[in-house]
């Protein structure tokens, strides 16, 4: 009896410090998409006992979760107007509920069996997909002043000083040498941008070079030049990415509403344009504002939540959530024409490689999600 205890209790302490050993290895799956993604997770050159394969690619119970969180959770995140949420979640306490097309089937019956996981359709808290009350009143003639006017009372000032640099990047311009070439553009040529609108020019930048590239939809080939920009002086922009000290839940975030404006497509322009045109009224240089491609470029999850709540609301996982945000600028009017910055200097840019981070995910047929 002695020996069966301490040979339980060896595992449990194996459990609890994750080094219980592989469970499954990367060649145990019948998917393709799963199985390269198991590969990813190397270990010690293994006989699988569950497949008979000699792998490298043995999962333990925690490495099989995290694979599982990243096809199954991330791989079936659907974008909502405002927001997005997964379309699959698994924990340990459900029985398995999930029933797909292909042969993933077989593996999520085979994880469910050895693992415990139990997958099922996520049906997400409504605020996942936009259901907040600032960005409902902001999608209101009524309540968008208001919300706005409440945005920038409430979203802290942040002052660029001479010291600092960023970047703008032009395709092709008529005379790359001319520091007036980057610029904002003509008042004729404004209202297409996420920001500008006929009477408010804008300036975009970013301390990003990259960002900068993905913004403007660049690709390898176009002759780009890269201009590198100070301010004259010490500049006040109100900074959205900023994370928000807030009481009540996601349904009233202010911080949620104006993080799902920017991460929205061209349809919260509209909003945005309106946003942009009262902070320079109310005699703020510019914004700093998420860029649409955070997320790309960080690699992170859009509006993770623990236990239905958002990271975004809990401290200590802001630093985390602030980490996936990539902070654009936007400099009202012509600010170098109006001296407010200087051409530090002007570069060719060449796109010399380019490199994605691919994950799989499931399958999902209309009727199951």
């Amino acid at each position: 009896m002695f020996a069966i205890f301490s040979r339980t209790y060896r595992k449990l302490q194996a459990y609890w410090r994750g080094d219980q050993g592989a469970l499954l290895c990367s060649e145990c799956f019948q998917d393709h998409g799963l199985r390269m993604m198991a590969r990813d997770f190397h270990g010690k050159r293994i006989r699988c006992s569950r497949c008979g394969a000699t792998s490298t690619h043995g999962l333990t119970r925690e490495q099989l979760r995290d694979l599982c969180q990243t096809f199954f959770v991330r791989g079936s995140i659907m974008a909502a107007d405002y927001g997005a949420s997964p379309l699959i979640q698994f924990n340990d306490m459900r029985e398995n509920e999930l029933d797909v097309e292909g042969a993933i089937n077989v593996d999520i019956a085979l994880l469910h069996r050895v693992v415990g996981l139990g997958f099922f359709h996520y049906g997400p808290r409504l605020w996942m997909v936009g259901a907040v009350e600032p960005l409902r009143k902001l999608r209101t003639r009524r309540g968008r002043q208001p919300t706005i006017n409440r945005i920038l009372r409430t979203y802290p000032v942040r002052e660029i000083t001479p010291r600092e640099i960023f970047y703008r990047v032009r395709k092709a311009p008529a005379e790359p040498s001319d520091a007036a070439q980057y610029d904002a553009p003509p008042g004729e040529f404004s209202g297409s941008g996420r920001l500008d609108s006929p009477g408010n020019s804008i300036l975009y930048g970013s301390q990003d070079i990259e960002i900068c590239v993905h913004e403007c939809r660049f690709s390898a080939g176009d002759d780009l030049y890269v201009a590198t920009l100070a301010p004259t002086r010490t500049l006040r922009l109100v900074d959205l990415t900023e994370i928000l000290e807030e009481e009540g839940t996601e349904f009233d975030s202010l911080d949620l509403a104006v993080l799902m404006l920017f991460l929205a497509g061209s349809h919260a322009y509209e909003i945005t344009r309106e946003l942009a045109a009262s902070a320079r009224a109310k005699g703020f240089d510019g914004l700093i504002y998420p860029s649409y491609f955070s997320m790309l470029r960080t690699g992170g999850m859009p509006f993770e939540t623990m236990f239905g709540i958002s990271l975004r609301r809990m401290h200590q996982t802001r630093g985390y959530e602030k980490a996936k945000v990539i902070g654009n600028l936007a400099l009202f009017g012509h600010p170098v024409a109006d001296g407010m910055l200087r051409v530090v200097g002007i570069n060719r840019l060449v796109i010399s490689r380019v490199s994605y981070g691919t994950t799989f995910g499931p399958v999902m047929t209309p009727d199951q999600s």
